[in-house]
């Protein structure tokens, strides 16, 4: 073993999500001694939501990062180990191994990997955002919309995510307007035409070319209103910025009791390029998928993703649960078939090595 590895380890997840967490569960009850590394956002996006009510086995909800807690807590208790950290890069090593690189300079090996590193909801770095997280603003609809029941609500978006939550938003709200910064939708047409159903209907309304630049409210009592801006050629703040136009743009006060962003997520996925892992053209890990065992494989032998990391679509906790629990048994299968091979990563052998 080289003298910056800290350890060898049979298995390493990354991230504490959902995902990962289950991931770990599993991996610990099988004897495969994992390393649970936190990453830049630990416990996930679910910290972000004050109340879970959806996920099975909680019929009174209960808070995200209690949740969270209470799975780490399951995870160490069966022998997991978790760190605070930050991986930064990972590498498929000649002897079949992983090389995983944290940010503070430690790096680790191991048997396999679990990528459970998640997706980052985008945001637009507005003021009032950072407190207001969780507290009428969120980035997920399906997760937090039956908080807000008769509420006027804004979604913020003009792609496939933000026609479908403002489609979703109407069992709920009492009208949902739907911000764009454009005069044009980039969703597809029939997600276009779904909505123009409940424009008609009254249920939505557009509010186009037109941004949000601010939330005002507090943790207390939640979101009071919202300031935008509008312009009728589009890219309202663009022009804001602009002293030449500046004076063409309008802002407004808007009352709503929720808001929500829906302009995408960006899959942390970058720190995988050394493995050589596909995925698709917005960075999210395409794995084996389909019918029976070794769904959550990569393609490259030990690499394993689970978790909005992989899912694009659903990005639920529970979808997150299974595929956590899933990765961890095809990477049990796999750990279990090396070992039988006698082909596991050996560290005193590769320390001798070292000292000839």
């Amino acid at each position: 073993m080289t003298d910056d590895v800290v350890e060898h380890r049979r298995l390493i997840i990354a991230g504490t999500g959902i995902a990962g967490l289950t991931a770990g569960i599993y991996a610990a009850r099988s004897n495969n001694d994992p390393l649970i590394i936190e990453g830049d956002e630990p416990g996930g996006q679910l910290t972000l939501t004050t109340d879970v009510e959806n996920y099975p086995g909680f019929p009174e909800g209960i808070s995200g990062p209690e949740l969270i807690n209470n799975m780490k807590t399951q995870a160490t208790k069966f022998g997991a180990d978790t760190r605070n950290g930050i991986v930064a890069d990972v590498s498929k090593e000649p002897a079949g191994h992983f090389r995983v690189e944290l940010t503070d300079g430690d790096a680790y090996t191991a048997d396999a990997v679990i990528a459970a590193s998640g997706a980052s909801a985008r945001t637009l770095g507005v003021p009032g955002e950072d407190e207001l997280m969780g507290y009428g603003l969120s980035t997920c609809a399906t997760c937090d919309g039956a908080f807000f029941r008769g509420e006027d609500m804004l979604v913020v978006g003009g792609g496939d995510a933000a026609m479908e939550e403002a489609n979703f938003l109407t069992k709920f709200a009492d009208t949902v307007y739907i911000a764009h910064r454009r005069e044009e939708f980039r969703a597809e047409d029939v997600w276009i035409d779904r909505t123009m159903e409940k424009v008609e209907s009254g249920e939505i309304e557009l509010l186009l070319n037109t941004e949000l630049t601010e939330i005002h409210g507090t943790p207390e009592d939640g979101i009071d209103h919202v300031t935008l801006v509008e312009h009728p050629d589009g890219h309202p703040t663009e022009k804001l910025d602009d002293p030449a136009t500046a004076d063409e743009v309008e802002e407004y006060d808007f009352d709503v009791g929720a808001v929500f962003f829906a302009i995408g997520h960006t899959p942390n996925t970058d720190f995988l390029e050394g493995t050589g892992v596909e995925t698709d053209d917005e960075g999210y890990l395409i794995t084996e998928g389909g019918r029976g065992g070794n769904q959550t494989d990569t393609g490259v032998d030990g690499l394993f993703g689970a978790g909005d990391v992989v899912d694009f679509h659903y990005q639920q906790a529970v979808t997150a649960a299974g595929m956590g629990c899933e990765a961890a048994l095809d990477a049990d299968e796999y750990l279990t078939e090396r070992e039988r091979a006698g082909e596991l990563y050996e560290v005193e052998a590769d320390a001798a090595a070292a000292d000839d």
